[in-house]
């Protein structure tokens, strides 16, 4: 028996000025084919399946093409609802999928959260305990005049012991089935010591900020979701985050996306495999001056109408003041396959130096610079700047002024 463990799709995202449908599709396809020739019998997909509660269309159309064009391969799949997921929208194309194979599970729900797989010879190949995103008022009960320590300790007990009935209820299926079928775990959430990246949300902000994977229960595999970065947990080789298919954020370019590919038998998995995802849309960031920047674009190759645009986020790094840099940064992009995405100026503490640090302080500055190199230092941009100024001036003049009637 074979099970791919996917998570993050996050359909529907609005990248800057960008929407990823093409991307996605792109994704489907090859996940379609990849679970054609493996022979995949079960997919599962650990939350964030749309990155909005109300998706846009097109997201929505998305995901029922894909369930649509998995009907040809035989493969079950289920789908888990994340922190980006509405229950509702989840459910409400829930009992329809029911008839295509699929389980949704978008809610902690006794009557549909342990699920059979079967493979091709229709015996019980795996058991799988379906856990999506577990919201606090899912699976606990607040208490008045708790601190914050007796919170996350609380938060924390509930989800183990969500964790730990379930799998005790899976053990009582197995016996059942008077089988012993590796057992497969599934959860939305934040494990202490995974790496996150910048498009990675926090889940329990002022109570639980991660769950301890020591508190998890023996089971043979746990397919996590919610860190978009693929890795692995602790040592045991078992505890897995598949990662977004596709970056989600800049700082995730240099990743290699992927997908797990879980082989199984009678009693247990016997090998977990990553299978890379190519790179449908090449991102890149570049930092430093404009010559930097300049040198950088140069090894790119010419646009044309054939040639795939690089989508760069562009950090510029210097102390000197550009009022003209979006058109500079334009004039350079030009000539190359390349689309400014994202263009910002350096955050970094400036030191003003001549042959060693000059040390200033407010007193030495007049109001004016003060503003200035506070601007400086944001993500204003460039364009903007002006205007903040005379603002801040008119501001300044009508304090002024003020005072100088109140002194009177």
């Amino acid at each position: 028996m074979k099970i791919i463990h996917t998570s993050d799709w996050h359909l529907g995202q609005y990248f800057y000025t960008k929407n990823r449908l093409q991307e996605h599709q792109q994704f489907s396809d090859w996940l379609i084919n990849l679970i054609e020739e493996q022979q995949v019998d079960a997919l599962i997909i650990a939350g964030d399946i749309f990155d909005t509660a109300s998706p846009p269309s097109y997201a929505r159309e998305l995901y029922n093409q894909f369930v649509a064009k998995l009907q040809r391969t035989g493969c079950h799949l289920i789908v888990l609802a994340g922190n980006h997921d509405a229950v509702a929208t989840l459910n409400e194309s829930r009992e329809l999928l029911a008839c295509l194979n699929v389980n949704v599970v978008a809610r902690p729900d006794p009557e549909q959260d342990l699920i059979v797989l079967y493979n091709k010879q229709k015996q019980p190949g795996a058991i799988v305990c379906a856990i999506p995103f577990l919201r606090p008022r899912d699976i606990l009960l607040s208490q008045a005049g708790q601190s914050e320590s007796e919170k996350q300790q609380a938060l924390l007990s509930a989800i183990q012991l969500h964790y730990q009935s379930l799998y005790d209820k899976a053990v009582a299926k197995r016996t059942e089935l008077n089988t012993h079928v590796p057992i497969i775990m599934t959860g939305h959430l934040t494990t202490v010591g995974a790496k996150t990246t910048d498009s990675v949300r926090d889940i329990y902000i002022g109570t639980l900020e991660a769950f301890p994977a020591g508190a998890f229960p023996p089971a043979d595999y746990i397919a996590l979701g919610h860190i978009h970065r693929a890795q692995n947990i602790g040592d045991s080789g078992t505890v897995r985050y598949s990662g977004s298919p596709v970056p989600l954020s800049f700082d995730e370019t240099g990743q290699e996306k992927s997908v797990f590919l879980l082989t199984l038998n009678s009693t247990q998995i016997t090998c977990i495999e990553p299978v890379p995802v190519p790179c449908f849309q090449p991102m890149v960031c570049l930092k430093g001056d404009l010559d930097t920047i300049s040198r950088a674009l140069s090894q790119f190759p010419l646009r044309d109408e054939k040639t795939q645009a690089v989508w760069l986020d562009i950090e510029i790094a210097g102390r000197d003041y550009l009022p003209d840099i979006q058109k500079r940064i334009q004039t350079l992009t030009e000539p190359y396959a390349a689309e400014v995405v994202l263009l910002r100026r350096e955050r970094r503490k400036q030191q003003w130096q001549e042959s060693d640090i000059i040390k200033e302080t407010l007193n030495e500055l007049t109001t004016e610079e003060v503003f200035a190199r506070r601007l400086a230092l944001s993500d204003t941009e460039e364009d903007a700047i002006p205007r903040l100024t005379t603002l801040f001036r008119q501001v300044c003049q009508q304090v002024s002024e003020d005072q100088k009637v109140k002194s009177e």
